[in-house]
């Protein structure tokens, strides 16, 4: 098992959280930091926010950046009518 971290980049910088999560490997990681910035976007959505964080960023212990997923990435794309 590793720890994994999870950062939140919102205008070039990155609030990290400190305990972080132990996962058996980056794509436990990947997997969990879409969940939160899912649920980030759902929340923002209903609070109306015009603001949200622009990717996630997941490290390991030294601080060394494994993974990006930036934010956007996860909408869904738009239906449009013809």
């Amino acid at each position: 098992m590793a720890r994994f971290f999870f950062g939140f980049v919102t205008d070039s910088f990155t609030h990290t959280d400190d305990e972080g999560i132990e996962l058996p490997h980056l794509q436990a990681a990947i997997r969990e930091a879409e969940l939160a910035a899912r649920e980030l976007l759902a929340d923002a959505i209903k609070a109306s926010k015009s603001k949200v964080p622009e990717a996630v960023v997941i490290t390991n212990e030294s601080g060394e950046s494994l993974h990006s997923i930036p934010l956007a990435a996860l909408l869904p794309p738009l239906n449009r009518v013809r």
